[in-house]
């Protein structure tokens, strides 16, 4: 049985702790194995990383730079293996994967511009002689703890921002899909980062814990449920650190009657059922606004929901893949029954799907639920699998209530002509990003990822501008220089001083 072991100091670290199962969600059976660490473990990696880090740090930004232009390089050009390692072991379909890739590569592009991200403030003459400036310095070391529906793009929204601010980084993906994350730390060392500024730890709840305990652990970046997400932050604020932590959604797509229907059941088809809706950005919940647009919407998405193939990761005519355990198969079928239950009207019924070959593999049929309500448990929760869900909505003003008092406030759309419309949902709705005929509202790299309400806990988003001040402290200098007079110069004098 192959064993995917930690990636410590610049190699291989085997640990005989506990071993993980790794499924292939295809075919349903167990391909390998991880070894789980714990705080042991843990203080080896730190050791390396304090080790590495205050020379990494010193090294100017644009040499910096320039291994993050290299692991870009190194990334591409690994890409095809890469794609075929993630959907092995999460099931997304290959062209997913690719996606998965290039959209942490986007953020490795960001990182690339470094230098400039880290440049400074600076007053002349803030007093007589005086002049202010500010610096922003590396928080030492970070680390991140990254769900298993995006193992390489998440980690590298992560450690790009980090390592190129100057930070050692410590990763703990996924025991679920752990092997790329673990590739792309043998890449950033064939880049030329220094070993122990990027390290991979395996672990579940005893690993998370200690990572959070550790005292020389300075911020620690977490993506996954918002249950988690909220122990995660409060957790690590408790013992001194710096954390950002996203959590769960259940984002809406509100479809106004002058929407163009086609382009948005086009747009429903890839946004609620791509990568088996295993994704935070989905868009499970559509709300067609008053009674017609609902009917026409529907009469369009049975047939096109209907007409999506469902296959293995490799099958390049599939539109989406198996989910990632049976245990979650078996929960996102759980929820269809509770919608139903809850007076929901399954339109199109994705349960107990089989496909021939593969009877064992975790797959979901796509579904599509009507006349579903907010009193709904189905609705108020995250499915978080290929479940689109109708909530009818008599109005604009409803339409907007909705999302905006959901308890999850991540991303939302809305569908119009109405240039005014969207302007005024785009301004009132209580949700962290918006898509204005754009139905997962994700930012390129250069802005910042991040949700409201339990969607995401913490005062600072994901990469961009926002990462490079999470990662960074800021340091303010005030200096005078005296001019050679016998007094000194003139005495600089705080104003509050009188």
């Amino acid at each position: 049985m192959r064993q995917i072991d930690h990636f410590i100091a610049g190699g291989a670290a085997g640990s005989a702790v506990r071993l993980h199962d790794i499924f292939d969600p295809n075919q349903g059976t167990v391909q390998a194995q991880v070894a789980l660490g714990d705080a042991a473990l843990l203080d080896k990696a730190v050791n390396a990383a304090l080790a590495a880090q205050p020379e990494w740090a010193a090294t100017n930004p644009q040499r910096r730079a320039r291994v993050m232009f290299k692991f870009k390089e190194l990334v591409e050009a690994n890409i095809d293996e890469l794609a075929l390692m993630l959907s092995s072991e999460h099931g997304k379909v290959v062209a997913d994967a690719r996606g998965d890739v290039q959209r942490g590569l986007d953020v490795i592009e960001f990182a690339c511009g470094i230098p400039h991200a880290l440049k400074g403030e600076y007053t002349q003459g803030a007093g007589p002689g005086i002049d202010v400036y500010s610096m922003r310095q590396p928080i030492g070391i970070g680390a991140g703890i990254t769900p298993f529906n995006f193992p390489a793009m998440i980690p590298m929204w992560m450690f790009g921002v980090a390592i190129a601010c100057g930070n050692a980084f410590i990763l703990k993906p996924s025991e679920r899909d752990p092997s790329v994350p673990v590739r792309l730390a043998e890449l950033m060392l064939e880049a030329g980062a220094p070993e122990g500024i990027l390290q991979v730890v395996h672990g579940d709840k005893q690993m998370v814990d200690a990572i959070l305990d550790h005292p020389a652990i300075g911020a620690v970046s977490f993506v996954g449920s918002s249950d988690i997400a909220h122990y995660v932050y409060n957790r690590g604020v408790a013992a001194g650190k710096r954390v950002q932590a996203m959590g769960g959604a259940k984002n809406h797509g509100v479809v106004m009657p002058d929407a163009d229907l086609d382009q948005v059941v086009n747009d429903l088809a890839g946004a609620a059922f791509g990568s088996a809706g295993e994704r935070c950005m989905a868009l499970p919940v559509v709300v067609p606004v008053g009674h017609d647009t609902a009917e026409r919407l529907k009469a369009k998405l049975i047939p096109a929901i209907e007409a999506l193939n469902v296959g293995i990761s490799t099958d390049p005519q599939a539109h989406y893949g198996p989910v990632v355990t049976q245990e979650h198969k078996q929960k996102i079928e759980s929820w269809i029954a509770k919608c139903a239950e809850e007076g929901g009207e399954i339109v199109v019924d994705g349960r107990g799907f089989s496909l021939q070959g593969y009877e064992k593999g975790f797959f979901v049929g796509p579904t599509l639920i009507d006349h579903v309500t907010p009193e709904m448990d189905s609705y108020h929760n995250e499915i978080f699998g290929p479940v689109l869900q109708i909530v009818r909505a008599a109005d604009f003003e409803t339409a907007l209530e909705l999302p905006s008092k959901h308890q999850y406030g991540n991303g939302v759309a809305i569908f119009t002509r109405n240039g005014h419309a969207a302007r005024e949902f785009a301004a009132r709705v209580n949700v962290g990003m918006v898509g204005i005929n754009v139905p997962i509202p994700v930012p390129v790299a250069y802005h910042t990822f991040g949700g409201w309400k339990r969607s995401a806990f913490g005062d600072t988003n994901q990469h961009g501008m926002e990462g490079v001040k999470f990662w960074t402290k800021v340091k303010t200098v005030t200096q005078r220089w005296p001019d050679g007079s016998p007094d000194g110069g003139n005495a600089f004098v705080i104003p509050t001083m009188g």
